[in-house]
């Protein structure tokens, strides 16, 4: 195992393994949160910014990346050990095919385009079954211009409503939501635009369509 790991053409999937263990124990000490947290923010304030600016095309390579699903710290532990263990299994293939292992410089950028989808796949994976923390996993005023739909209660001025919104990664964030004119009221099932956000508070306007007869 320790030749495996130290052989000359293994050694940047080693040193990818390596990282993700010390990342791992800086987890378990606590210190793990910290270098996340700041990391995850600055990733996601790109995400804002490429989204303006190249519409849905970044966004989709993105969620193709699966940047977004889960925290940043995780996503990279998730790509080192990936990339380590494919580049591990496909210069031990070669070595037994060949006679002996290829150069790095040939294998490990292979690797790593193989690796980056399958730690898209399974970031989705994972960001589907470990709880969100909506405050931290995007800048919630990036929902302002978003389409919500109240689930539960009317909405009035000084008296919110607990509503749902999608975010441009598909995720569901529960916020609270009131009218943003004093005369208007929103009522369960009906579908507002948010408009602005003071605090955890999201003012809305109506779309103007809810009481209009369905054709359907």
């Amino acid at each position: 195992m320790v030749e495996l790991l130290t052989r000359a053409g293994s050694l940047p999937f080693s040193v990818a393994l390596a990282l993700m263990l010390m990342f791992a124990l800086l987890q378990i000490v606590g210190l793990g949160d910290f270098l996340g947290g700041d990391t995850h923010l600055d990733v996601h304030a790109g995400v804002h910014g490429t989204l303006h600016g190249h519409g849905g095309v970044d966004a989709g390579l993105l969620s193709v990346l699966g940047l977004g699903r889960v925290p940043f710290l995780m996503w990279l532990m998730l790509l080192l050990t990936v990339f380590g263990l494919i580049g591990i299994s496909a210069q031990e293939l070669l070595l037994s095919l060949t006679g002996s292992p290829w150069s790095a410089w040939l294998v490990a950028p292979v690797v790593a385009l193989v690796s980056l989808p399958i730690t898209g796949a399974l970031s989705r994976g994972l960001g589907r079954i470990i709880p969100q923390d909506e405050t931290s996993a995007i800048d919630v005023s990036a929902l302002v211009g978003r389409e919500a739909e109240i689930l539960v209660g009317t909405a009035l001025a000084g008296s919110p409503a607990r509503g749902r919104v999608f975010d441009h990664y598909g995720q569901a964030h529960n916020v609270m939501v009131e009218p943003d004119l004093h005369d208007q009221r929103f009522v369960q099932g009906e579908k507002v635009l948010l408009v602005r956000r003071e605090g955890d508070l999201f003012k809305a306007i109506a779309r103007g369509d809810h009481y209009l007869p369905r054709l359907d």
